[in-house]
């Protein structure tokens, strides 16, 4: 029965100044650091993703002139551009694997991505024999809610860790709380 934290999108675009900042993300961030500085070693494997859009055209819908902010969204981690890179205050050294998503279609659960390599989030959990993982990122109203309820329906026993959270709004992210205490995930201050 092994453990394994999962870092979803804290990336410069998601962060503030970013193209689609959310207020907090650099404090996530920093706790997300310091979460790995004092237990790393408590983790089989640490699986950060990265939203990574092509640069040509809608990506399946996803970017629009005109977003609605639910489908649609302007421009953002677009791939190789400073935007999609991971922010500068979370520390990547202790990460095993590196996830894109999104690449040409929307994507909001690290679980839709794969590594260079070609292996998806629910391939490399079970190699490694994790059965329990922590959730920690940004958006905890949208891809962290998604990627906690992936981790769910994969069988996983999951754990968001709140203090190294941040989300769009204050109401979502409550909601998208509440609605993963429901399906099972434990909320833990971190």
């Amino acid at each position: 029965m092994g453990k394994g934290l999962l870092i979803v999108d804290v990336q410069n675009d998601f962060t503030e100044g970013g193209a689609l900042a959310v207020d907090g993300g650099d404090a996530a961030a920093e706790a997300i650091t310091r979460l790995l500085a004092e237990h790393a070693a408590d983790y089989r494997l640490i699986v950060a993703s990265r939203d990574w859009h092509d640069a040509d055209g809608d990506n399946g819908g996803h970017f629009s002139p005109d977003p609605d902010y639910v489908d649609s969204w302007p421009v953002h981690c677009v791939a190789g551009t400073p935007g999609a890179e991971y922010d500068p205050l979370l520390a990547t050294d202790a990460i095993t694997h590196h996830v894109k998503k999104g690449q040409g279609k929307p994507a909001y659960s690290m679980f839709e991505g794969t590594t260079d390599a070609g292996e998806t989030v629910a391939q490399l959990l079970d190699a490694a024999g994790v059965t329990e993982v922590d959730v920690v990122g940004i958006a905890t109203d949208y891809c962290v809610r998604a990627t906690s309820l992936d981790a769910i329906a994969h069988g996983r026993h999951v754990r968001v860790l709140t203090g190294c959270v941040a989300g769009v709004a204050e109401d979502s992210s409550e909601r998208a709380l509440a609605e993963l205490a429901h399906a099972g995930a434990e909320l833990m201050d971190s």
